[in-house]
């Protein structure tokens, strides 16, 4: 063995005993903490509880680590106390507000309830409005999903279902009832359109519309058996007199047609007549003034003139005829006319 050899093995072997005595050291060290350590633990203790009065001591014996060990389950069960207390306080103000918002929600239930029913009333109108309209028309009906009988006032008389579970399931069991039932009403109204829209110009033909518009309008005598304004004897009223109480409103034409008269008369005042379409004439009389000629075509809608008080008359207002012919008619057969007379 070389001298190097030698020398490497004498320094191994004089570290592995250094450190197998430092490490035997250093564990003795450790051990010798643990046992003081635990001997503190175990250092006994004797607590003493002596009554004010003349009773027994009492003597109660333990060590440290029981003491200790004492301490720390009371602050854990003091702590966990204080912490579920807390946390039922505040489970317990969630629940209230949980149950004022479900009174709530009962209480917009209750009014989306009330909005149902008044839903299904006007549904139930309307139905039979459109059935009418339909009748009419020669249109095929919608299938009528609504209960007819008037006798019950209860929302399960308005349809012809299956009894169900009472409350928000029937409500929503009626709502898709009605949902089908307005599906199913689509394609008649969409053919009252497609009518209406092929028709429209029969439509411009007759005096079908109001002569004039204002938010006054009002019917000052109506067609037939009436007091005439100055004798006062009853006579034939052959016309409506609209009246706004004032002059100046402006007068339409109730129908497209060519005017064939423009004058004035002791009895109508200045007055137009315009002839239509299907041997319909009418006559708009008491203007103040008007603004078409003789010979003129005009269009329903269009301006003709004004409210005036020219002629025989007690005060501004608007003289109107409806002539089919020779024939005077009542021109609120042609108009849907609801004022106040």
């Amino acid at each position: 063995m070389s001298r190097a050899q030698k020398t490497v093995k004498k320094y191994e072997k004089k570290f592995s005993t250094g450190f197998s005595k430092k490490s035997g050291s250093f564990f003795r060290a450790i051990g010798l903490f643990f046992v003081k350590f635990f001997k503190i633990f175990d250092n006994k203790l004797t607590i003493m509880i002596v009554p004010h009065s003349q009773g027994k001591v009492i003597n109660i014996q333990t060590n440290v680590f029981a003491l200790i060990l004492s301490g720390l389950l009371t602050v854990g069960i003091l702590s966990s106390f204080i912490y579920f207390n807390k946390h039922s306080i505040a489970t317990d103000t969630e629940i209230t507000n949980l149950m004022n918002q479900n009174r709530e929600t009962l209480a917009s239930l209750d009014q989306l309830r009330d909005e149902n029913a008044n839903l299904f009333q006007a549904a139930k109108r309307f139905q039979s409005s459109l059935s009418q309209s339909l009748s009419l028309l020669g249109i095929n009906q919608v299938e009528n999903k609504f209960d007819t009988s008037l006798n019950n006032s209860d929302l399960s008389s308005l349809f012809s279902t299956k009894e169900i579970a009472t409350g928000s399931a029937r409500e929503l069991a009626d709502i898709q009832e009605l949902t089908s039932y307005l599906e199913g009403a689509v394609e008649p109204i969409e053919q009252i359109g497609r009518m209406i829209k092929t028709q429209q110009s029969l439509f411009t033909e007759i005096p079908s519309i109001c002569p004039i518009k204002s938010p006054t309008l009002h019917i000052s005598m109506a067609f037939g058996p009436n007091h005439h304004p100055y004798s006062n004897q009853w006579y034939i009223h052959k016309g409506i007199d609209f009246s706004t109480w004032r002059s100046g409103d402006p007068v339409m034409a109730t129908a497209s047609g060519q005017v064939v008269t423009v004058g004035y008369d002791n009895s109508f005042g200045n007055f137009v007549i315009i002839k239509h379409n299907h041997g319909i004439y009418t006559r708009y009389a008491h203007l103040s003034t008007y603004r078409v000629q003789k010979g003129q075509l005009v269009e329903q809608g269009n301006v003709i003139g004004y409210v005036g008080n020219t002629g025989i008359s007690t005060g501004p207002h608007l003289h109107y005829e409806v002539h089919i012919g020779s024939d005077v008619v009542d021109p609120a057969k042609y108009i849907n006319i609801k004022l106040a007379k």
